[in-house]
């Protein structure tokens, strides 16, 4: 996952089996907060739609005892599974090709042409390089310099979202 730390790493390995076993997939696992009592965000989807309140319940049930049995936490956290939301981060490869044309802001942990932060619409990834109209131009980004991407709340996303899951 983009812009992943490895504690996120290591609960994503855990929860993702338990996750893909109820028909589910990761979106991102983020850790917040610091030693007092982190939190742990995990966004999911199911296919190309929202998950229900009930996927978020069940996998927080099915992977709560999991990860109480590892050591990645040595006293109390918190557990939050949510739904990515219609401006969702693009966490996987294969979120640049699925929203191609729309509005995304992409920050990239290495300077391309002396910036970092870029904003323009999805081209798609094309082999290992996102590309991004953006007022500038073309720019082609490389994945592995993403720090974080999103999709941009627009009235287009919004449409798209009312007449199909996208």
């Amino acid at each position: 996952m983009i812009g992943a730390d490895t504690t996120s790493q290591r609960i994503a390995t855990l929860a993702c089996p338990v996750a893909e076993g109820m028909g589910l997939q990761l979106v991102r696992v983020q850790m917040q907060g610091g030693k007092g009592s982190p939190v742990v965000q995990i966004m999911i989807e199911r296919g190309t739609e929202s998950p229900t309140i009930d996927d978020c319940a069940n996998l927080s049930r099915a992977l709560g005892p999991a990860l109480d049995e590892t050591d990645i936490f040595t006293g109390a956290y918190r557990l939050e599974v949510s739904s990515p939301g219609i401006d969702r981060p693009l966490t996987r490869p294969d979120d640049f090709n699925r929203f191609n044309g729309y509005e995304a802001r992409i920050e990239t942990a290495i300077a391309h042409d002396g910036q970092r932060n870029f904003t323009g619409r999805l081209l798609g990834l094309e082999g290992k390089n996102v590309h991004l109209r953006t007022d500038k131009g073309e720019v082609a980004l490389p994945l592995a310099h993403i720090a974080r991407a999103k999709l941009v709340l627009t009235d287009d996303l919004i449409k798209a979202t009312q007449k199909q899951k996208v």
